[in-house]
């Protein structure tokens, strides 16, 4: 449930922005084009910080790591309620990238200490379901913070909750169950398994030195990081531009973004369970990572793509409205065996593994800002989504024909 909260904490100031975009605009005279810098500027350096932090959460732990990594974002989400300019807006939106870089493989470490292999789809489903949550509540709540304080204000209060939760998890968290007053014998039976005799098998906890020739050196290594660009290409428009498109283009209030833009959001995130309960039992009832991931995978892309292209180009805004949920549900779908990935292959290293499917998740979603602010600019509204649909096949793609589920990427084969 921390690890959950963080999610929803993380994603509300990541995607706050969108919201106070057009006013902060206005504000200090930024174009769309600018403005695409100042959303990428995040995931730039949330790119740049993924592999340190994931490296560092596998050495050091994720109790002080994630402690130290939420705190520092949410100073620096407080300093964009205080920017002056573009420099101050963009070392704002940069700083909070290189915070929260960290903070998802870091906590994927933490879920892999915690649970079996059989309950990793759904705990990455359950936890990117609070995500998904802040991105359909931000709009409401960020919208009435805004008519009600201005946009500055957003930044102030989203800002100062994560402050109080890095000092809850320092206080609560421990790195492992064995070390939990709260956790009995049946419970680390059943996370840790059994060996033949019947005894809890025991966590190896030494700091082995980390094997990045293996890591960098493994194709499929890089062909999970390429199945993450695409989905991250396709998810983080609605961390953007979203809001943006549908006040400027499909013409909706404020009020209105509140309420008929956050739905799709909210039927979207559902996808975030149903694909990680898919992908778990799949792997009951076949023992097999490979057929449990792929399986769910590969068609939620297609589908993804698919409902994008009648999003894009129909008049009726409800319609519209509609098939992005169809398309963001079956997007998110993927997040569950995307996740479960890196702890399937990374062994005591998918801190890291993660960290370096995520950098080149968060380089596609700096490609999304730019590309769809560029288009925008043009007033081009159509255009983007087309692109965003072939990335998603393209996705497919990886994910039947090169993504390997049990090939491990720390280990010679």
């Amino acid at each position: 449930m921390l690890i959950a909260v963080m999610y929803l904490i993380c994603y509300m100031d990541r995607s706050n922005i969108s919201v106070a975009a057009p006013e902060i605009a206005k504000a200090f005279g930024l174009d769309k084009a600018k403005m695409g810098i100042i959303l990428a500027a995040f995931t730039w350096a949330y790119a740049l910080g993924q592999v340190p932090a994931g490296w560092f959460g596998d050495r050091f732990g994720p109790k002080k790591v994630l402690s130290v990594l939420v705190a520092w974002r949410s100073i620096a989400a407080v300093a964009t309620g205080g920017a002056f300019g573009f420099p101050s807006l963009f070392g704002a939106r940069f700083m909070l990238g290189l915070g929260e870089a960290g903070c998802f493989p870091v906590a994927s470490r933490g879920m892999q200490l915690w649970f079996a292999r059989s309950e990793r789809g759904r705990i990455q489903g359950t936890t990117h379901f609070f995500s998904r949550m802040a991105l359909a509540i931000t709009p409401f709540v960020s919208g009435h913070i805004l008519l009600a304080f201005g946009w500055r204000w957003i930044f102030y209060i989203f800002g100062s909750v994560g402050i109080l939760w890095a000092l809850g998890f320092f206080s609560i968290y421990k790195n492992y169950p064995e070390d939990s007053k709260a956790v009995n014998q049946a419970e680390l039976a059943q996370i840790r398994g059994l060996n033949a005799d019947g005894s809890i098998k025991t966590l190896d906890r030494s700091r082995a030195a980390t094997p990045w020739k293996h890591i960098l050196g493994s194709p499929n290594m890089w062909f999970i990081a390429f199945g993450y660009f695409c989905f991250f290409f396709g998810s983080n428009f609605y961390l953007t531009w979203y809001p943006t498109y549908l006040r400027e283009y499909r013409h909706l209030s404020i009020q209105a973004l509140g309420l008929l833009g956050s739905l799709p959001l909210l039927i979207g995130m559902t996808g975030d369970v149903v694909g990680g309960w898919l992908t778990d039992t799949i792997y009951h009832k076949t023992g097999s990572a490979r057929k449990a991931r792929r399986w769910v995978a590969v068609p939620a892309f297609i589908m993804a793509g698919a409902f994008s292209i009648p999003a894009a180009m129909t008049s009726d805004t409800r319609i519209c409205l509609l098939f992005i949920a169809a398309s963001f549900f079956s997007l998110e779908m993927v997040i569950g065996p995307a996740w479960a990935v890196p702890m399937d292959v990374g062994g005591q290293f998918s801190g890291t593994v993660t960290g370096i499917m995520n950098m080149c998740g968060a380089l596609g979603a700096s490609v999304t800002a730019l590309i769809y602010g560029y288009l925008f600019g043009k007033e081009m509204w159509i255009a983007p989504f087309l692109v965003s649909a072939g990335v998603m096949g393209l996705g497919a793609l990886i994910w039947l024909f090169l993504i390997d589920p049990e090939k491990s990427v720390v280990e010679a084969r």
